[in-house]
């Protein structure tokens, strides 16, 4: 989604010609919802329809359609042995050469999505906050990177926004409820100031820590001292990832994080004809 709007960002009218592939309505088991659109060119892609031979078939028409000039194609796919695909469903899709008025179009489409995109926060920029940042920024979700070491971050990930700052305070109070936050500071002690001020909000949706089951028996502790209710406590998730992989390499924790989010945190998407 995120090349999508950087694709329709560079396009002009001036530019080679691109077809855009959206799926107009899907019935029944469907590899994509209705909305989704991909983009073609002579020699690229952009996005996907659900992939398989409806989408293989999409592309080889969509370049055929810029070759002869046409403006739009329109098809029903019964995803059945006919189509090499057994999903059952019903696809009708529409293939159509952009121009300014499309491209507008599917700019406020994308937009409209991304102003419901969650927030996440991440505190630390340490190794797995690195390979954090790189598996969740392709993600439908606006991703905060707080560190106050500017030579820790490496190379920032395109749609990543980065924050220099100890301010972890302002940072906190400033996001909307139903963000979600994950702490994987170098420090236990901020780790603990900054989960237990993230708790003590009671409006956000994911409050994560990076750590054992020891090291949130101890903070549990030291939040019951300072009088959050139990029910906050709970709302903890710590370890992150836990998904039964003890695998301790940074690559391996983020992409058992990035699977926890998307189940705990992303929302659905929506369906739009």
């Amino acid at each position: 989604m995120k090349e999508l709007s950087t694709r329709l960002s560079d396009w002009h009218r001036d530019a080679a010609p691109v077809a855009c592939v959206q799926v107009v309505e899907a019935r029944g088991s469907t590899p994509r919802e209705s909305g989704a659109f991909m983009l073609i060119g002579e020699h690229w892609q952009a996005g996907t329809i659900g992939g398989g031979c409806l989408e293989w078939d999409c592309v080889h028409r969509a370049r055929t359609l810029l070759d002869a000039g046409d403006a739009e194609w329109t098809h029903s796919f019964v995803l059945g042995p006919e189509t090499g695909q057994c999903c059952g469903g019903r696809v009708d899709v529409r293939i159509s050469r952009l121009d300014a008025t499309l491209a507008i179009r599917l700019q406020q489409h994308l937009a409209g999505q991304e102003q419901a995109w969650p927030v996440l926060v991440l505190f630390g920029a340490g190794h797995v906050g690195r390979a954090l940042a790189r598996a969740l920024s392709p993600l439908p979700l606006r991703l905060i990177w707080v560190d106050p070491r500017p030579e820790e971050f490496g190379v920032v990930p395109e749609g990543v926004e980065a924050r220099m700052t100890g301010a972890w305070e302002h940072v906190l109070a400033e996001i909307p409820a139903g963000s979600g936050v994950l702490v994987l500071t170098p420090n236990h002690s901020l780790d603990a100031l900054i989960v237990a001020a993230a708790l003590e909000r009671g409006d956000l949706s994911y409050v994560g820590l990076i750590g054992s089951r020891t090291k949130r028996r101890r903070f549990e502790a030291g939040f019951r001292e300072i009088g959050l209710p139990e029910e906050r406590i709970a709302a903890l998730i710590c370890p992150i990832g836990d998904r039964g992989v003890r695998d301790k390499r940074p690559e391996i924790i983020a992409a058992l994080v990035a699977a926890e989010l998307i189940e705990r945190f992303l929302p659905h998407p929506q369906q739009v004809a």
